[in-house]
């Protein structure tokens, strides 16, 4: 792996993590309730789940897991759900709470615990880890080395999107201090996630 593959991959990865989703939606979401600190620490629950998908990708068992029809079922199903439970907690969440970072009861834990399952419930990033990373690893070199520079690169420009999404959302926190304007952005977000877990519960895989 050269120089100039690491100077293409940056710029690649980076496009993927900004790229708006369920979980940059959620720490955004997150964000504008408990605050940029919060969501940042809840985004180490994606950030472990990116981990073991990129160790499964590293050792070739991502592309059985793709490739079988029962387990991207479970999957599918599991992450589809778990995202209209996301968004019916915040379609029915209270517009007058205004949120704090005292976190309204919910642990640093709990809150990475939900980014956690919704990334690991995305058999789509089983995919991009399976289809993306060894675009750019060298059958030459040193294959369990090039991935573990490769993915170390991938979380920390996730870092990097966590916390960028997190501070757009506590910019929308100072912008949506009505309650009708919070309930209009908790069910801005509910719609969105609902969205995509209705698509993904009603995605084929290819």
């Amino acid at each position: 792996m050269t120089l100039m593959t690491i100077l293409l991959f940056i710029p690649a990865s980076f496009a993927l993590n900004m790229a708006p989703g369920p979980n940059n939606l959620l720490s955004m979401a997150n964000a504008k309730r408990y605050g940029v600190k919060a969501a940042c620490y809840a985004g180490i629950g994606r950030l472990v789940a990116f981990v073991g998908m990129i160790t499964l990708a590293a050792t070739g068992l991502a592309t059985v897991l793709y490739t079988s029809e029962k387990l991207f079922l479970a999957i599918k199903i599991v992450g589809g759900f778990y995202l209209l439970w996301l968004a019916f907690q915040l379609w029915t969440a209270d517009p007058t709470d205004s949120g704090n970072e005292a976190l309204g009861g919910k642990s640093l834990f709990q809150l990475a615990r939900q980014e956690f399952f919704l990334a690991a419930g995305n058999p789509k990033a089983i995919l991009i880890f399976t289809a993306f990373l060894p675009q750019f690893v060298d059958p030459a070199g040193s294959v369990g080395f090039q991935f573990f520079i490769l993915g170390a690169l991938f979380l920390m420009l996730e870092w990097v999107a966590i916390a960028a999404y997190a501070l757009f959302g506590k910019v929308l926190r100072h912008w949506f201090s009505r309650p009708v304007m919070r309930r209009l952005f908790n069910r801005t977000c509910a719609g969105l996630l609902g969205s995509a877990g209705g698509g993904l519960l009603l995605a084929r895989r290819q």
